[in-house]
């Protein structure tokens, strides 16, 4: 078979539909990711996430359309997509009874990788992940956040080109999740693309190049972090005076061009809308040239959680669930 063009995207969602029965639980999803990059399939649960990452993995067939990964089609080559995949759902799937070494052997052996190579690939990977340390101890003695680690570690055994992580970081405390984002910038950085849906709008904020929105299985919005939050409104200038004496006359200074200024007298601070940096910098300039002191000065652009709400209405948590 020959194989599909280097400049292809490594991941397509064609016209992507999935119904049970009379629900719809997908509702015609389309998009590309290129290679090396990170795409955030955002939304709250039952939005048709998993779903969605379900029809692209093989795992269940697409009532219409069709994907393709690293140019393999799901339909037709879905052998050829299972080869060029790796995927980690939203429960570890490593086995609890056996070390972390043990369960690097046995997901090696089924993939046919030679003993000796594994044993190196296995050493690699442990300590790529922070586990060496823990590599002969059971998985049950793991933290969650080690057991997820081991989840990605098994999972790119194959050294996929594309990886699907379905949720990575629910349950994990927030140093765990740290330290996870940490790996998947390291992978990115070695060239792995991946698709990581996520309700977690800081998670996406963090780790995504581009953001796919989706809402009661269809898709709401698309974009890059900043872009989507652009659609939620202007930024914020937010200035912190040094004395609540000057508060008065920061505050003409920033009214001038007809901006609405918001004062909170008790924490001498002033907020703004603004365009953007060069805001900040002649407001900035403008405080400095009129004798006012400033104990801090920044943008506060809106929130992925302000975007969603522009957007729908609703905030994540605040919807009836239609598919997983």
């Amino acid at each position: 078979m020959t194989s599909p063009s280097g400049n292809a995207p490594a991941i397509e969602a064609i016209d992507l539909v999935k119904r049970y029965g009379q629900q719809i639980a997908v509702d015609h999803v389309s998009f590309s990711v290129p290679p090396g990059t990170v795409l955030g399939l955002l939304g709250p649960n039952g939005a048709g996430k998993t779903t969605t990452v379900r029809m692209m993995t093989t795992l269940t067939e697409p009532t219409g359309g069709t994907a393709r990964v690293a140019g393999y089609d799901v339909r037709t080559h879905p052998d050829e997509v299972r080869r060029n995949m790796g995927l980690t759902g939203q429960v570890a799937t490593v086995d609890e009874l056996l070390t972390g070494r043990e369960n690097i052997r046995m997901v090696g052996g089924l993939y046919g990788i030679r003993r000796r190579a594994l044993e190196k690939l296995g050493d690699l990977l442990l300590q790529q992940f922070s586990l060496t340390d823990a590599a002969d101890r059971v998985v049950k003695s793991y933290s969650g956040g080690m057991r997820r680690r081991l989840d990605l570690a098994v999972s790119l055994l194959a050294a996929p080109p594309v990886l699907f992580l379905d949720e990575p970081t629910t349950g994990l405390d927030p140093r765990s999740r740290s330290e996870l984002w940490d790996v998947l910038r390291a992978l990115v950085a070695q060239g792995t693309t991946l698709l990581l849906t996520t309700q977690y709008l800081e998670e996406a904020d963090q780790l995504a190049d581009d953001i796919v929105v989706i809402d009661r299985g269809r898709i709401i919005a698309q974009g890059s972090p900043l872009e989507l939050k652009r659609q939620a409104g202007r930024a914020s200038l937010v200035v912190t005076v040094a004395h609540g004496a000057d508060l008065a006359a920061a505050r003409e200074l920033l009214s001038c061009n007809g901006a609405e200024v918001f004062v909170d007298a008790g924490a001498r601070r002033l907020t703004a809308s603004a365009d953007g940096i060069d805001d900040m910098i002649r407001v900035a300039a403008l405080l400095r040239d009129n004798g006012i002191g400033v104990d801090d000065i920044g943008l506060s652009r809106p929130s992925l959680d302000d975007v969603f709400l522009a957007l729908t209405g609703h905030r994540t948590e605040d919807i009836e669930e239609v598919g997983a």
